[in-house]
């Protein structure tokens, strides 16, 4: 081969290289084209690229051409060992122009040893170096005529050729360490929210919130659709969460969406997606949140804002499980679990028109009812216990409650339910100056946020006749009994609530209470509670004749 013809096979071997770093997308597969090229362009045979392995002193093979995968396991070198290991200590190429006679030649691989005697092979390796940094060698076999050949320029390509490898390595090894560190950051995050949404970890040893626990438990296995209703705070974010992340579909997506938040002319598209040109604005296709949630999870939170035009096509998209996006006219499968949650009284959105009824029981497959937290204030010292911990950990803070302030807010109704009492607590964490929360400053905090208000008629100057203080103060009470007495006072009054708003129907009062009409007459009994209404009793008195 003359010098010009040799000058446009290396120029064509270069730009084959630069090319194919450039298009392919496994940086594998194009080393691997690389040392391919190397050979049919240039006459470069059994070329292997050895990477320092982790941070020891031992190159190991990491991609060959030429070698069977017996032949790659073996080549392996320690620092200084062997032409290969001795490139690696000293930095430097080294050029053997006849490898039969170079006794430092190990040929561990063993794939020489049946050439043909005739055959005069040299041996070159050069070291992988970018930016100062060393992380390999790269080595090749070069066959020589018998009129001899040209080893210096052979090395001045290879030279060129391994720059060029050796910065496609370190952006390799760069790309590996980066993928291994967002795998562990995903697992670990996989794990935090399977703990965190873990349904045995659950603060709550309320009966009914026993019961919730077993129904997520059960219907986390399937793909049923799922109703979760309940006011505002009550948890149904938490409940929906608890089913996708206890589920098989825990490893793909989750996708919740607002529906109350999104104006009804882009709650269609955010929903389904739309098609480029579909509206102003609309400059490319985009799929939708169902999309999106494929082979996963969807949440449809406050299901019942949803506009009538919307509850006809996600209506279809429960029948069929497909979905049509905006300006579009092909339908697209999807495989996903819904999951919707509501804090209206959808059965009288239907009576008022407001609410399909087809819609309705589709979503209504398996119903979670969540109760306020005023009919399970028995949680409440579990959840002060939970939100205390935690803030404290996240603001420095060693903030503790006096049993006064925890009566305090066993009082409180908590209108915004949990969502309320955490917030509450975070304020007095936050707020206190002292490292002790007393009663005053549950009271002051309530007030100021106005979450809380007295009762029609009373005084809020006189905070002596509270019935909390009135139990704190009571004579004879240690400590010790303050809150179960306070809870007991407070389960009193209310099943006497409950009963005079059922008309002393009890199995009405023990469906709003979540207990059992056993359970009911049983407590009745314990506080001592006349079971006749009190029109029974008035009938039962004697009449005193007028004078």
């Amino acid at each position: 081969m003359n010098d010009n013809n040799k000058v446009i096979a290396e120029l064509t071997a270069f730009f084959a290289i630069s090319r194919e770093l450039a298009s392919s997308p496994d940086l594998d597969q194009a080393l691997k084209r690389i040392l391919e090229i190397m050979e049919e362009q240039l006459g470069f045979h059994r070329s292997s690229i050895l990477l320092i392995e982790g941070t020891s002193d031992e190159l190991r093979t990491e991609i060959a051409h030429g070698l069977s995968e017996e032949e790659i396991k073996k080549g392996r070198f320690k620092e200084g060992e062997g032409i290969t290991g001795s490139v690696l200590k000293t930095g430097k190429p080294i050029v053997v122009p006849d490898i039969s006679k170079e006794p430092r030649f190990l040929n561990r691989t063993g794939s020489r040893s049946e050439r043909k005697s005739q055959e005069r092979l040299a041996f070159l390796a050069v070291p992988l170096t970018f930016q100062s940094r060393m992380v390999g060698v790269l080595s090749t076999d070069c066959s020589i005529s018998p009129e001899g050949g040209d080893l210096d320029e052979d090395l001045r390509v290879l030279t060129t050729i391994s720059s060029i490898i050796a910065q496609a390595v370190v952006l390799r090894k760069q790309f590996m360490e980066e993928r291994k560190t967002l795998e562990e950051r995903a697992l670990r995050l996989e794990h935090h929210l399977k703990d965190r949404y873990a349904i045995d970890g659950w603060i709550g040893h309320s009966r009914i919130m026993k019961q919730i626990a077993e129904s997520i438990h059960l219907v986390a296995k399937s793909r049923a659709t799922v109703l979760v209703m309940g006011e505002s705070g009550t948890g149904k974010e938490v409940v929906a969460k608890a089913i996708h992340f206890n589920s098989p579909r825990n490893r793909k997506p989750f996708v919740q969406i607002n529906c109350a938040a999104i104006p009804e002319s882009l709650l269609e598209s955010e929903l389904f997606g739309h098609e480029k040109g579909a509206f102003t604005g609309a400059h490319i296709s985009r799929p939708g949140k169902f999309e999106q949630a494929n082979e996963g999870t969807i949440f449809l939170d406050e299901v019942g804002e949803i506009s009538p035009v919307v509850q006809v096509k996600l209506l279809r998209v429960l029948q069929e499980r497909v979905v049509e996006r905006v300006g579009g006219a092909r339908t697209i499968p999807v495989d996903v679990r819904i999951i919707a949650a509501t804090n209206r009284n959808l059965e009288e959105a239907i009576r008022k028109n407001a609410f399909r009824e087809d819609l309705y029981y589709r979503l209504n497959v398996v119903p979670i009812f969540l109760p306020p937290l005023r009919q399970r204030k028995e949680d409440i010292p579990l959840l002060i216990e939970h939100f205390l911990g935690r803030f404290n950990l996240e603001n420095g803070r060693s903030v503790r409650i006096s049993p006064g302030a925890v009566l305090a807010l066993l009082e409180h109704d908590w209108p915004g339910n949990v969502r309320e009492l955490e917030n509450t607590v975070e304020r007095l964490v936050v707020m206190s100056q002292s490292d002790m929360v007393e009663e005053t400053d549950v009271s002051r905090t309530l007030a100021l946020f106005s979450s809380f208000t007295p009762p029609l008629g009373q005084d809020p100057s006189r905070d002596s006749l509270r019935p909390v203080d009135r139990i704190s103060n009571a004579p004879g009470r240690g400590e010790g009994l303050l809150l179960p007495e306070a809870v007991s006072e407070l389960e009193r009054k209310k099943i006497l609530d409950v009963l005079e708003r059922t008309g002393w129907i009890k199995t009405r009062a023990a469906a709003l209470l979540g207990i059992t009409p056993r359970q009911l007459g049983y407590r009745m009994m314990k506080y001592a509670i006349d079971p006749s209404p009190p029109y029974m009793k008035e009938m039962r008195s004697p009449k005193v004749p007028d004078l």
